[in-house]
């Protein structure tokens, strides 16, 4: 009977210590395995959930964008024309336009070849496709942009904005309960050139946002056949730049015969209104004129 309970008793002991080492043993090997951490959907840390993410700052970010772009087209003031219809039906608008007809004198001030200049003010969101757009206007020469992060200014600006704000409400507060005159005067000076900073302010934040909502375009356009500043890049440019300022410089020999062309016909028919009676006047008085006696 002792020897059956010291039995029961052995085996509920071995029972107890394999139940306890068990589980410490599993979650062990669960660890070292990787078992656990398997089964369970473990976020990764990426682009979208990272705590320093630039992508989140960006709608917060204020950037100022401006452009140039160089084109050649047929005539540059259609072109002028077209690139205003562009930037309007982008929602922008034109704040300069320059049209030069040519003088072709390259000593004139203004140059000798046609041209136009334009800046022009676009949304930020439509800079890219009003550039793509401006390849169907002409040759693109060069396309040159540029961004400034102005994000610190504008946090700085609106920090003083609203200091000033509240300084002036608080000169406010203090001339309502001024208990002297000298008290109020010196409210209203201190109030006068509070408000005076805060309109400052308040322009130079207003210019800020709209350089950052619009952003600026400058755009030149010259006719085909002109030269870059820099000369053509390779034998295939000069070739086309050649071809090109051999029409241009047909066309204008053809326009210099149609102008001409009038004064030379008139020019004809005068000469023939005095030559032929001078002619005619000639041959009369050789007719009339005896010929000398003879001995």
């Amino acid at each position: 009977m002792r020897r059956s309970r010291g039995t029961a008793v052995a085996v509920l002991a071995v029972a107890v210590l394999a139940g306890c080492s068990g589980p410490s043993d599993s979650g062990s090997s669960g660890a070292d395995s990787g078992g656990v951490v398997a089964t369970e959907p473990v976020p990764a840390a990426g682009p979208e959930t990272g705590p320093a993410d630039p992508v989140d700052a960006d709608p917060d970010r204020q950037v100022v964008t401006t452009a140039t772009a160089s084109l050649t087209v047929d005539d540059p003031a259609d072109g002028a024309q077209r690139v205003s219809e562009l930037v309007q039906a982008a929602g922008g608008r034109v704040d300069e336009r320059t049209e030069r007809a040519g003088s072709g004198d390259a000593e004139d001030d203004g140059g000798g070849d046609p041209a136009a200049d334009l800046v022009v003010r676009v949304p930020a969101a439509a800079l890219t496709g009003l550039l793509a757009d401006l390849a169907d206007l002409g040759d693109v020469v060069d396309v040159s942009v540029s961004r400034s992060d102005v994000t610190a200014t504008a946090v700085d600006v609106d920090a003083r904005i609203s200091a000033l704000r509240t300084s002036v409400a608080r000169l406010q507060a203090l001339m309502d309960g001024a208990a002297t005159t000298e008290a109020l005067l010196a409210a209203e000076s201190a109030l006068a050139e509070r408000q005076q900073e805060l309109e400052s302010l308040q322009s130079q934040r207003a210019l800020l946002a709209d350089q950052v909502e619009l952003s600026t375009l400058s755009v030149h356009l010259q006719p085909y056949g002109v030269a870059p500043a820099g000369g053509p890049d390779g034998f295939l440019d000069g070739l086309a730049t050649g071809w090109r300022a051999l029409v241009v410089a047909l066309g204008a020999v053809v326009v210099v015969v149609g102008v001409v062309l009038p004064w030379l016909v008139l020019a004809a028919v005068l000469t023939a209104a005095v030559l032929l009676p001078l002619g005619w006047v000639r041959r009369r008085a050789a007719a009339v004129t005896p010929a000398p006696a003879q001995d």
